[in-house]
Protein backbone atom coordinates (compact mmCIF):
# COMPACT_ATOMS: atom_id res chain seq x y z
CA UNK A 1 0.00 0.00 0.00
CA UNK A 2 1.69 3.33 -1.43
CA UNK A 3 0.86 6.02 1.53
CA UNK A 4 0.27 9.03 -0.65
CA UNK A 5 0.75 12.73 0.61
CA UNK A 6 -2.61 14.33 2.27
CA UNK A 7 -1.25 17.30 3.54
CA UNK A 8 1.02 20.04 2.21
CA UNK A 9 3.31 19.79 4.92
CA UNK A 10 3.43 15.77 4.29
CA UNK A 11 5.83 16.24 0.80
CA UNK A 12 8.36 17.88 3.11
CA UNK A 13 8.36 15.18 5.66
CA UNK A 14 10.92 13.14 4.11
CA UNK A 15 13.56 15.65 3.14
CA UNK A 16 13.48 17.26 6.95
CA UNK A 17 13.58 13.09 8.41
CA UNK A 18 16.67 12.25 6.33
CA UNK A 19 18.30 15.76 7.19
CA UNK A 20 17.81 14.63 11.09
CA UNK A 21 18.62 11.47 11.00
CA UNK A 22 22.23 12.41 9.68
CA UNK A 23 22.67 14.87 12.49
CA UNK A 24 21.67 12.05 14.82
CA UNK A 25 24.43 9.88 13.01
CA UNK A 26 27.26 11.94 14.46
CA UNK A 27 26.18 10.97 17.79
CA UNK A 28 25.07 6.99 17.03
CA UNK A 29 27.78 4.83 18.18
CA UNK A 30 29.90 7.26 20.44
CA UNK A 31 30.50 6.47 24.10
CA UNK A 32 28.41 8.39 26.30
CA UNK A 33 31.89 10.80 26.81
CA UNK A 34 31.76 11.66 23.48
CA UNK A 35 28.52 12.61 22.83
CA UNK A 36 28.57 14.74 26.01
CA UNK A 37 31.73 16.42 23.76
CA UNK A 38 30.61 16.71 20.51
CA UNK A 39 27.10 17.81 22.37
CA UNK A 40 28.60 20.80 24.55
CA UNK A 41 31.09 21.47 20.80
CA UNK A 42 28.81 21.82 18.51
CA UNK A 43 25.99 23.91 20.56
CA UNK A 44 28.44 25.58 21.77
CA UNK A 45 26.55 24.99 25.33
CA UNK A 46 27.96 22.83 28.08
CA UNK A 47 25.10 21.86 30.62
CA UNK A 48 24.64 23.70 33.69
CA UNK A 49 21.82 21.46 35.27
CA UNK A 50 22.39 18.06 33.66
CA UNK A 51 19.07 16.87 34.24
CA UNK A 52 17.45 14.43 32.22
CA UNK A 53 15.27 17.09 30.64
CA UNK A 54 18.34 18.99 29.94
CA UNK A 55 20.30 16.52 27.82
CA UNK A 56 17.13 15.67 26.20
CA UNK A 57 17.17 19.00 24.80
CA UNK A 58 20.55 19.39 23.94
CA UNK A 59 20.64 16.34 21.88
CA UNK A 60 17.25 18.00 20.27
CA UNK A 61 19.38 21.14 19.62
CA UNK A 62 21.63 18.86 17.52
CA UNK A 63 19.07 16.62 15.78
CA UNK A 64 17.36 20.07 14.58
CA UNK A 65 20.79 21.77 13.86
CA UNK A 66 20.13 23.92 10.54
CA UNK A 67 17.18 21.94 10.04
CA UNK A 68 14.54 23.86 7.80
CA UNK A 69 11.41 21.82 9.51
CA UNK A 70 8.62 22.69 7.37
CA UNK A 71 5.85 23.15 9.62
CA UNK A 72 6.86 19.55 11.45
CA UNK A 73 7.50 19.54 15.38
CA UNK A 74 10.16 17.81 16.97
CA UNK A 75 10.34 16.10 20.16
CA UNK A 76 12.18 13.20 22.45
CA UNK A 77 9.94 10.72 23.45
CA UNK A 78 9.23 9.99 27.43
CA UNK A 79 11.19 7.17 27.02
CA UNK A 80 14.24 8.73 25.20
CA UNK A 81 14.69 6.26 22.24
CA UNK A 82 13.08 7.75 19.94
CA UNK A 83 12.55 11.80 18.01
CA UNK A 84 9.16 11.95 17.67
CA UNK A 85 7.79 14.34 14.40
CA UNK A 86 4.24 15.49 13.83
CA UNK A 87 2.94 17.88 11.63
CA UNK A 88 1.19 16.53 8.89
CA UNK A 89 -1.04 13.51 7.89
CA UNK A 90 0.92 11.19 10.19
CA UNK A 91 4.14 10.86 12.42
CA UNK A 92 7.47 9.40 12.50
CA UNK A 93 9.89 8.65 15.05
CA UNK A 94 13.46 8.35 14.39
CA UNK A 95 15.33 5.78 16.36
CA UNK A 96 18.36 7.75 18.57
CA UNK A 97 20.21 5.11 19.50
CA UNK A 98 21.11 2.68 22.40
CA UNK A 99 24.13 4.86 23.95
CA UNK A 100 22.40 8.09 22.90
CA UNK A 101 19.15 7.40 24.58
CA UNK A 102 21.52 6.09 28.07
CA UNK A 103 23.34 9.47 27.65
CA UNK A 104 19.50 11.25 28.01
CA UNK A 105 18.94 8.57 30.88
CA UNK A 106 21.73 8.56 32.75
CA UNK A 107 24.57 11.01 31.26
CA UNK A 108 28.22 10.67 31.67
CA UNK A 109 28.83 8.26 34.66
CA UNK A 110 30.33 9.75 38.44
Amino acid sequence: MTLLPKAPADVALAPVAAKIDLNLQRLRDKSLAEIDYELALELDRPLIANTHRERAEHVLRLALRDVDCHGWHASITDDSARLHLVGGSVSLDLGLGDTVTRYIESGLPG
